[in-house]
């Protein structure tokens, strides 16, 4: 039988002090009640802790013994029950967290929806940067995860895939392209003004990539965000390859999106945290809901 926290914490303020009824006042219990409590101890280790006189009472040698260690347990079990508390005491708060626009747009909103569902008191603060932005802000902790394409770097970073974006073409609703329920090759792309990222972002760095294997680009437009690619898309400026996750997007302004036949550019997205410190329990609790749902789905 295993001796009780109650009984050792009794064992403790009795031998800090130098009468059981002193000891009793100090924990707001009976004297016979300490009693029973420090005999019921006594028997369970099989000896006497205490030389009782009725004038005060002292530690055995055994007792002596056992007095360090027994402070060392209930200071231990007191730190680690507040720790604990500390712990889940950041359920309240909020959790800040980065995602690309096209993410923000379509996935996000069904998985926080769930996470709320199971979390209602932590606010959460999303920042919907590009995707080496989100990278960024996951790197230096102003964010505690992050829902973008895989890094190509992934030092310090833990990425876990949700799901394989396979990129799309765009055409406005009149384009000769936009019969092709089938899809559309890469070199039929190549014969129509195409619009693209600026330099400097991965999918403008995947797609160039892409042209140097195949045919080039007719590149009439370089724009910063696919939200601007679709608008210029609508004015019949040209046409785009983008993620899927842009299709509701670029449908919802009456683009046509068709699939990219044979797509060389396919590419996971996830969720991605940094390897350095300690998540928070929201935190925690939503990358585990991402990599359980994402589990599920595979």
């Amino acid at each position: 039988m295993s001796i009780s926290y109650r009984n050792m914490n009794a064992f403790i303020q009795v031998a800090e002090s130098t009468t059981f009824a002193e000891a009793a006042d100090k924990l707001h219990i009976t004297q016979p009640a300490l009693s029973i409590a420090i005999k019921k101890m006594e028997a369970q280790l099989g000896g006497a802790l205490f030389s009782r006189s009725t004038r005060r009472v002292q530690l055995t040698p055994e007792g002596r013994t056992l007095l360090p260690k027994a402070k060392r347990l209930i200071y231990e079990w007191d730190d680690t029950v507040l720790d604990m508390q500390n712990l889940f005491a950041m359920k309240k708060g909020t959790l800040s967290i980065a995602a690309m626009p096209s993410f923000a747009a379509s996935r996000l909103p069904g998985i926080l929806q769930r996470f709320h569902l199971n979390q209602p008191n932590v606010r959460i603060r999303v920042m919907d940067v590009v995707m080496e932005k989100v990278i960024e802000l996951v790197v230096g902790g102003r964010v505690e995860l992050g829902f973008t394409f895989e890094p190509e770097n992934c030092d310090g970073l833990c990425f876990y895939p949700l799901f394989k974006d396979a990129f799309i073409v765009v055409v406005p609703s009149g384009h000769p392209l936009a019969q092709c329920s089938l899809g559309v090759e890469w070199e039929t792309v190549c014969q129509s003004d195409f619009i693209a990222m600026n330099r400097g972002s991965s999918l403008r760095k995947w797609i160039d990539e892409i042209a140097l294997r195949h045919d080039p680009l007719n590149i009439v437009a370089e724009m910063g965000q696919l939200g601007t690619i679709g608008q210029l898309i609508k004015q019949n400026m040209g046409i785009s390859i983008v993620p899927s996750l842009c299709q509701e997007q670029m449908e919802n302004i009456g683009l046509t999106c068709l699939p990219l036949r044979n797509s060389p550019l396919q590419k996971n997205v996830g969720v991605v945290r940094s390897l350095r410190g300690s998540m928070s329990v929201a935190s925690l609790t939503l990358w585990e809901q991402c990599c359980d749902q994402a589990t599920i789905t595979k």
